[in-house]
């Protein structure tokens, strides 16, 4: 099985190299693309003829434009990225009789309300991230495509910079520390999300009547918490570690999404449900406790 994996250097990307490497050969590429192929895969006509040339089984997507403020004012290319380059791999991928997993985002939704979003919950985006995002979900499905959209939330990773980092330096350096805390969601771990796309790929490549197990699913870690709950603990895990800090995390201030204005709104629910993908893949997501734990034990 030939697997080509697009956006290999992102949080997700970088831990599906390791999740996919047993199930086939993959082909990981960058924003760039490789050499011998056709060139920036920015570019829609270069990444359609990138997946012509590399002839794949499975075209898993995880490029993405994910810098959510920076979207308000870089509409085009978010676009193009984020919308009309999904579209470009399913039409691909329907061509060559490919599978085609693709990620999507809790920023399609509006955020009201406390309940856990469904798939077929009616979607209301804030931003332009989360317009693009949902515009890519509409081009997969317009395309007759075998495909697979997982949506999913916070996500982190132990490679690169993430908000419990950023929380440490914070605690470190300042005298005070504030956090929203009407934002709801589950910390979601990148290396999660590849080892659940694995699991995911192996039953849709070795089951007859793969195509029903097609759709739109919710991945996430189990659990909620708000990100002023999500400080908290860090905190409190780094200090339980002996990292010293100047705020303990009972000494997180909890203030409003008002209280701290960006370019792009963020959905206060980013609550999702996991049913669908538990019971269809006969999984059982970890609390997201757990990820984070393990997180900064290799981060500290």
């Amino acid at each position: 099985m030939k697997i080509l994996l697009l956006g290999k250097n992102g949080q997700v990307g970088w831990e599906l190299q390791r999740a996919l490497a047993p199930l086939g050969e993959v082909v990981a590429l960058d924003r760039q693309g490789a050499d011998g192929l056709c060139g920036d895969l920015a570019d829609l006509d270069g990444l359609a003829c990138t997946v012509r040339q590399l002839a794949p089984d499975v075209i898993v997507n995880a490029a993405a434009y994910t810098a959510v403020d920076k979207a308000e004012s870089d509409q085009t290319l978010a676009a193009r990225i984020n919308a009309e380059a999904p579209g470009v791999l399913a039409r691909e991928a329907a061509e060559l009789g490919a599978w085609l997993i693709h990620y999507s985002t809790d920023y399609i939704f509006d955020g009201s309300g406390q309940s856990r979003w469904q798939e077929d919950d009616r979607t209301g985006p804030l931003s332009v991230y989360g317009r693009t995002k949902l515009e890519g979900e509409h081009a997969i499905e317009a395309s007759g495509a075998r495909a697979i959209v997982l949506r999913t939330s916070w996500v982190y990773a132990a490679r690169g910079q993430n908000f419990a980092k950023t929380m440490l330096r914070l605690a470190a350096e300042r005298e005070t520390l504030n956090v929203v805390a009407d934002q709801f969601g589950a910390p979601t771990g990148a290396d999660l999300i590849a080892d659940v796309t694995a699991h995911v790929l192996r039953q849709v490549i070795g089951e007859n009547g793969a195509e029903q197990l097609a759709g739109t699913y919710h991945l996430a870690a189990a659990g909620e918490t708000s990100w002023h709950g999500f400080a908290q603990f860090v905190l409190a895990h780094a200090s339980h570690k002996g990292v010293a800090l100047k705020v303990a995390a009972e000494q997180v201030g909890a203030i409003s999404t008002e209280a701290y204005p960006v370019p792009a709104p963020r959905p206060r629910n980013s609550r999702l449900h996991l049913g669908k993908l538990e019971s269809t893949f006969k999984l059982k997501m970890p609390l997201w406790q757990q990820g984070v734990q393990r997180m900064l034990d290799e981060t500290l």
